[in-house]
């Protein structure tokens, strides 16, 4: 019975001692699609953002965030990413993520990627013609349009 009980500590002493707190760490690049505080038990500052590469690129997937409940400096990040929410900010957010036990209960946040840092890289990433210098906002000067007539594909494949 005793080396039962010493295995089952050893096996829990294992499991406790590898969890990380900093699995890894990065940097994203994107624009805000929600912030919101949500929680059941814990409340925690959620989030997702679009990823970009260049210009209006964006990947498929979002990337979800949370803000850690652990740490009390962050109301000024917070109030950053509403502001960015509202006016359509390209933001670039340093994270790190945290691996094992460590946010088992969701205690800390939903996700295990928790913002470290963000910067505002484009105030007018949703509108790129208010960049153009001599005050004029560009206009529409021609539209395709481009109809498809499906009886002249069908005579075609033949």
């Amino acid at each position: 019975m005793k080396k039962i009980m010493y295995v089952l500590l050893a096996a829990m002493a294992v499991t406790f001692g590898s969890c990380k707190e900093n699995y890894s760490q990065g940097e994203k690049v994107g624009n805000l699609i929600e912030f919101t505080k949500k929680g059941v038990v814990w409340d925690s500052w959620e989030g997702s953002m679009n990823l970009t590469q260049t210009g209006m690129n964006t990947s498929g997937e979002p990337f979800y965030f949370s803000f850690d409940n652990d740490r009390a400096d962050q109301d000024s990040l917070i109030e950053l990413m509403k502001r960015a929410q509202v006016e359509g900010w390209k933001l670039k957010i340093r994270y790190h993520a945290v691996w094992g036990f460590i946010n088992m209960f969701q205690n800390r946040g939903e996700t295990d990627y928790f913002v470290d840092d963000v910067t505002v890289l484009d105030k007018d990433f949703a509108n790129p013609l208010k960049r153009i210098g001599n005050g004029e906002h560009g206009r529409v000067v021609d539209t395709v349009y481009v109809v498809i007539d499906k009886n002249e594909l069908l005579h075609r494949k033949k």
